[in-house]
């Protein structure tokens, strides 16, 4: 008898949770706006910002955002391992295509700890999926000149890596077809939630139109 009256008791919610469940959202948890960066991470992103002005500079975004993996193992599990951890600073280019992250280490966990166990994670993450990951130090944090030189290394012949200038878009009108010359941008879409093969990390290629037969004059078929 203490046995059964033990499982019942076990698999009865108490009546705490059945409390906690009736408890108003807003009035339970008042919502409070606070700060996205750190001091450091915002000391960081300057940098970058004046390092890479024709790049996207992202900040705490999670690894589940720009990083997909196979489905045969459960995804579930992959994200509760990995997946929700934030890298600090993402670096994108104009296609919103991953180019480096930049992680902003405080003196704090240096000495060990949780959250440098999680960065460590991460960072094997990142290095298997081939992007370069720069650790810098909140208290000695690059110039300018050096976050370029890091991020977009000095090409072998001494010239740094071209970076087109932004053009502005022109929206056409309803219609219109597309001026000579100017080249559709290819719209990519980030990794579904499910992460499933079906994104191609390459912007696919733009295929040429069919030339038109003169007018008056048949095509070869007839």
């Amino acid at each position: 008898m203490l046995v059964g009256w033990a499982l019942r008791s076990r698999s009865t919610p108490s009546a705490s949770s059945h409390g906690n469940d009736n408890i108003d959202t807003l009035i339970g948890w008042p919502p409070q706006a606070t700060r996205v960066l750190t001091t450091a991470e915002r000391q960081a992103y300057d940098v970058l910002r004046g390092a890479l002005p024709v790049h996207m500079i992202l900040a705490q975004v999670p690894l589940q955002r720009f990083i997909k993996v196979p489905t045969r193992n459960s995804y579930s599990l992959w994200l509760r391992r990995v997946g929700q951890i934030n890298a600090d600073l993402v670096v994108c280019d104009r296609h919103s295509q991953v180019v480096a992250v930049v992680e902003v280490q405080t003196d704090e966990e240096e000495q060990g700890g949780r959250a440098l166990r999680r960065r460590e994670r991460m960072m094997r993450v990142l290095k298997a999926a081939q992007i370069p990951v720069h650790l810098w130090r909140a208290s000695a944090l690059p110039t300018v000149e050096a976050a370029r030189q890091a991020v977009l290394p000095v090409e072998a012949d001494g010239e740094p890596p071209f970076q087109p200038a932004p053009r502005p878009q022109r929206v056409p009108a309803a219609g219109a077809a597309p001026a000579l010359g100017e080249e559709a941008m290819p719209m990519r879409e980030p990794p579904p939630s499910t992460w499933f093969d079906d994104l191609d990390s390459a912007p696919a290629p733009l295929g040429e139109p069919a030339k038109a037969a003169a007018p008056g004059r048949p095509s070869h078929g007839r």
